[in-house]
This record gives structure tokens, C-alpha cells and sequence, in this order.
């Protein structure tokens, strides 16, 4: 939590995040599927009751200063921005482990706290994005992938997907131009670097997902700044 706390002080316009499913069912955020790298913890998310979970130390491997953070549930960030105007991209982390009905559960958790007109479904697997699209065709969903994919805007209307969410370098500037005219965004990650930001700036695409997110606002502000 102090990480999206901080992100919201660094002008960050959206959140993104990675969710797996708990023994109980609580749906949390965490990256990987194992608890070993952020809290020493040889056991699998699911595998662990989130009660127990979250009195583990997933702060201490950052920085001293974050000793006893715990590994949030999904619902406390929902509470966090609820409020905001923040948009909040899910990552369903279903590639390895297979969570039963993750998206159901993770879509009705957006819809109690009406967020659902500011949330993005994102994943590696596009099925999921397909049964996200089944149980809420209104739901945002983007495809995330690695490589240069065949007219991947094309690809998209096949899951009814809204967004792709491409690795940084598996992007065009005519391929960004001719998914806009299909109604399809770009939002392309990890993207740290100033000139790299520039660059995709330049060509359009509709978001950047960045460590940094300071460094992107600032970049924005100056092309707003200067007219363009």
C-alpha cells in the first residue's frame, strides 16, 4: 500500500497491479506466484489463508524503511482509490497457476465499489480476457504480450479486447496509428527511460505503464506546456 500511496504522489493518473487468489479466496496483490521473493516464504499464494499472509514481511527486501509492509488484499486498494480518479489496471496473474473463477470474483469486487468505469482487466491469458468479456461485455480489457504480434488490433476484436498492452519494444508508430482507427488502444510497458517516453508520446499511444511515473507527468506537462 505505501507503494500506490507513493504513486498517487508522484502524479500517477493509474495504477497497475497483479492479483492471484489465496487459500481463503481473498483475492491479494502480489507479482509472483510464490511468497519466497518478497517475504522469505517458501509457500505458494495459494497455498496460505490471507489471514496469515498478511502478518508476513513483504517490505523488508525493498528497503529497511518498509519493514512490516503486508501484502495488500485487492479490496484495500479498491478503498484507496474509490474516491479518485485514478484508473486501476488488474493483472490477472493466471498464466501459471489457474485460479478458479478469478474473473468473476475479481469483476464483482470492482463492481461494489463502482470502479468499474475506471478499471482495466489486463493478461497474459487471453482466454481469461475472453471469460472476463462473457461475464461483463462493458468490462476494459486489455491483452498483454512480449513479441511483435500480426496485426494485433485484428487479434484483439477476437477476445473483444479494448487495449493492448504490448511490451515496449513491440510497437510501431503505424501500428498505433491503425489500431486507433480500429477503436483499439496502446498502452505499453515497462516503459522507464525519458527518451523512450518521448518517443511513445510522440506517436500516440493512449498510456504508458512506467515505474516512474513522475518522470511521465513531467513529460506531459512540458507537451502541454508547449502546445502540442
Amino acid at each position: 500500500m505505501a507503494a500506490f500511496r507513493k504513486a498517487i504522489e508522484l502524479g500517477a493518473t493509474g495504477i497497475e497491479i497483479d492479483v492471484q487468489i489465496a487459500k481463503d479466496g481473498t483475492i491479494v496483490i502480489i507479482h509472483d506466484e510464490s511468497l519466497k521473493r518478497t517475504t522469505g516464504d517458501p509457500r505458494l499464494v495459494k497455498d496460505v489463508d490471507y489471514e496469515e499472509m498478511k502478518a508476513l514481511d513483504a517490505g523488508s527486501w525493498f528497503a529497511p524503511e518498509f519493514a512490516g509492509e503486508p501484502i495488500p488484499a485487492l479490496e484495500q486498494l479498491l478503498q484507496l482509490l474509490a474516491d479518485t480518479k485514478i484508473t486501476l489496471n488488474i493483472e490477472l496473474k493466471n498464466g501459471v497457476i489457474l485460479y478458479p473463477d478469478i474473473e468473476r470474483r475479481t469483476i464483482e469486487l470492482v463492481r461494489a465499489y463502482n470502479m468499474a468505469d475506471r478499471v482495466i482487466i489486463s493478461s497474459f491469458n487471453h482466454y481469461s480476457l475472453a471469460v472476463c468479456k462473457a461475464i461483463d461485455p462493458d468490462i476494459r480489457t486489455g491483452i498483454l504480450y512480449m513479441e511483435g504480434l500480426f496485426e494485433p488490433w485484428s487479434y484483439a476484436k477476437t477476445v473483444k479486447a479494448d487495449a493492448l498492452h504490448a511490451y515496449k519494444y513491440a510497437i510501431l508508430p503505424e501500428w498505433v496509428a491503425e489500431a486507433a482507427e480500429c477503436g483499439i488502444a496502446y498502452h505499453p510497458f515497462t516503459v522507464n527511460e525519458q527518451h523512450e517516453m518521448e518517443k511513445l508520446v510522440a506517436i500516440g499511444v493512449a498510456g504508458i505503464i512506467t515505474d516512474y511515473p513522475d518522470r511521465l507527468a513531467a513529460i506531459l506537462k512540458a507537451k502541454g506546456a508547449g502546445g502540442e
